[in-house]
């Protein structure tokens, strides 16, 4: 189904202790359906990191809902949120984190070996196909450190989508790239959102980037402005 909600935050407040207690996040609410590009901007320390941590399940110290799929995150133990973060999140991250001492091709497969889903020779077929969807199977044996910047950030992608999850999430994916390649990764975004109905959720500070997205969450000292 198209417009199936792929994750769901209900009423999420977030606080830290140092020693007086600083509210983070405040009364968080939103979805996000399958086939929806969604940004996330506002200024440093407005809790949008944070927010990303929490929805991808590596925090779980916070008050409210958290609905993934359906299934609510709540009261899971680290090794079901594990499993639920294996399966239905891919990342992207500012800084690709690719291992040099692997092949492309053995980056992308790493997140399945984790998995350990597939058989390798399917992963290795996978992961190949998803390279050559993002236009670099050419790049498939070099070494991770033999490419340039913007072909590492297409490589991470590709190691997001390896175990096919539900919704993306990318904290600054186009932080370190030049317009050119910022282009390029906005095209791959599309692509994933429009031909793979993929859930997609991006935090980033470039205007331009965010105004191209479905639709923009602008946050202020930790609440949903808009």
């Amino acid at each position: 189904m198209v417009n199936k909600i792929a994750l769901e935050a209900k009423s999420i407040f977030k606080s830290f202790y140092d020693p007086v207690k600083i509210d983070v996040l405040k009364d968080i609410s939103f979805n996000i359906k399958r086939g929806e590009f969604v940004s996330v901007t506002g200024k440093s320390g407005c809790g949008k990191s944070t927010l990303l941590y929490i929805l991808s399940t590596m925090d779980s110290d916070y008050t409210g809902e958290l609905i993934i799929d359906n299934e609510l995150m709540s009261g899971k133990t680290e090794k079901q949120l594990a499993l639920v973060r294996n399966e239905r999140i891919g990342f992207v991250f500012q800084f690709h984190y690719l291992l040099n001492e692997f092949s492309v091709l053995k980056n992308v497969m790493l997140p399945g070996f984790k998995l350990n889903k597939f058989s390798e020779e399917l992963l290795e077929n996978n992961a190949y196909d998803l390279l050559k969807k993002l236009g670099i199977e050419k790049l498939a044996k070099k070494m991770a450190y033999q490419i340039s910047g913007g072909e590492k950030q297409r490589v991470a992608i590709a190691r997001a989508m390896i175990n096919d999850p539900l919704i993306l999430m990318c904290d600054e994916p186009t932080g370190n790239l030049d317009s050119k390649n910022t282009e390029i990764v906005f095209d791959i975004f599309n692509e994933l959102v429009n031909t793979f109905n993929k859930a997609l959720l991006i935090v980033t500070h470039d205007q331009n980037f965010a105004k191209n997205t479905h639709r923009t969450i602008v946050m202020e000292d930790g609440r949903i402005l808009k």
